[in-house]
């Protein structure tokens, strides 16, 4: 079910949608766009949201969406990190009061800009957030203004103009001076909730340096950062679909047990009929997680095979040596494969402290990159 909704903020009408799945006491998301977007750039997230049983809202900021796409009210020079954050309030209470919402599951999540103002609005109303989702969050903005270069600007910080050209967007002389002189980090920590931080290793805009202080700002353990290799200020479609599967388990409360970084070494096509292929890839690799590191050892492939051009099945098969959390060596076999369209692998070891492992049900996501790919392996933890 969708529908339109709005909400009002010192005169100035807020505008969005509702994607609502059928039923009562429905957890919500309310999603941020970044500078300059829109609720358009959100629906795809919006009804991902939805079938999986979230009530889930995506808006307009006042004055924040470049080439008249904006449905809010309000003047991207009137517009500021703070009436952002007024915005997103707005939305909070009236998502809040909607009868068949349970007020006690709220996410924000927020991309870019409205990431940062998604963890200053989480640390505001702490007690409101269940949880929060970050994606590629512009920490960087405060550090911006101090050198004159807020978004796509250049200006003299000792001469601020009354207007800055941010490129697609003029800002006002209010924006730089709301957040020359904030600490972001001191600012989300009063949120308490459980963080997901999704960045890129090649984002230009907002280094990733930003995002790895915004997780040692949270308590430790809070926030799970996933660094996606060779990703920039916004993502590719397989990149998204990885993220949307991580997002999913972090919703479940499941943890990032393993991270696998491989890197393919060759390939071997065994079986090459018109009809019927078979095709081997080889690759090495090593692991850096809480709860286990180490690296694979030799032997470790890939096999794909496939019906005339269509791939039918892939299994990867490798073996891993290294230490558990307690410092104990110790071997893991993966085996993973695809089932109904979800990466599900299945760990035998014998580490006593990962035993755990023999019996999880654990999905898998597959984030790859020019030089190899990163493994991420979820699970339930006892």
């Amino acid at each position: 079910m969708e529908r339109e909704f709005s909400c009002v903020r010192d005169g100035l009408t807020i505008r969005g949608r509702e994607f609502r799945p059928q039923g009562d006491q429905l957890p919500a998301v309310i999603i941020s766009h970044g500078f300059g977007g829109s609720l358009k750039d959100l629906v795809h997230h919006c009804l991902m949201f939805a079938s999986w049983g979230y009530a889930a809202y995506g808006f307009d900021f006042c004055g924040g969406s470049a080439n008249g796409e904006g449905i809010s009210d309000g003047e991207s020079t009137d517009m500021t990190l703070l009436t952002e954050c007024e915005d997103l309030h707005a939305v909070m209470n009236v998502v809040q009061e909607l009868p068949y919402v349970d007020a006690h599951r709220l996410t924000l999540m927020g991309f870019s800009q409205g990431g940062l103002v998604s963890a200053l609005a989480a640390a505001q109303r702490a007690d409101e957030v269940e949880s929060l989702i970050l994606i590629y969050p512009a920490f960087c903005i405060p550090d911006d203004a101090r050198r004159g270069a807020l978004l796509m600007s250049s200006y003299d910080i000792t001469d601020v103009p009354e207007f800055i050209d941010a490129g697609y967007m003029m800002l006002g002389k209010t924006f730089h001076e709301t957040v020359v002189h904030m600490n972001p980090y001191t600012e989300i920590t009063p949120f308490k909730g459980p963080v997901l931080l999704i960045h890129g290793t090649a984002d230009e805009p907002v280094h990733p340096r930003y995002a790895l202080k915004a997780k040692e700002s949270y308590e430790s353990g809070q926030c799970q950062l996933q660094l996606i290799q060779a990703a920039g200020h916004g993502f590719t479609e397989e990149q998204t679909a990885a993220v949307s599967v991580s997002i999913r388990q972090f919703l479940l409360g499941h943890k990032e047990i393993l991270t696998i970084h491989v890197q393919i070494t060759g390939s071997e096509v065994r079986k090459d009929f018109e009809a019927e292929k078979e095709i081997a890839i080889f690759f090495t690799g090593d692991c850096d997680s809480p709860y286990f590191t180490g690296r694979i050892i030799d032997g470790a492939d890939d096999v794909q095979e496939y019906a005339g051009d269509q791939l039918v099945t892939m299994r990867a098969d490798y073996m891993l040596e290294g230490m558990d959390y307690n410092g104990k060596k110790c071997q893991l076999h993966i085996v993973n494969q695809n089932v109904n369209g979800e990466w599900k692998p299945k760990v035998n070891t014998d580490s006593k402290a990962l035993n755990f492992l023999n019996h999880s049900n654990m999905t898998a996501v597959l984030e790859g990159y020019p030089d190899g790919l990163t493994v991420r392996i979820f699970s339930a933890i006892p």
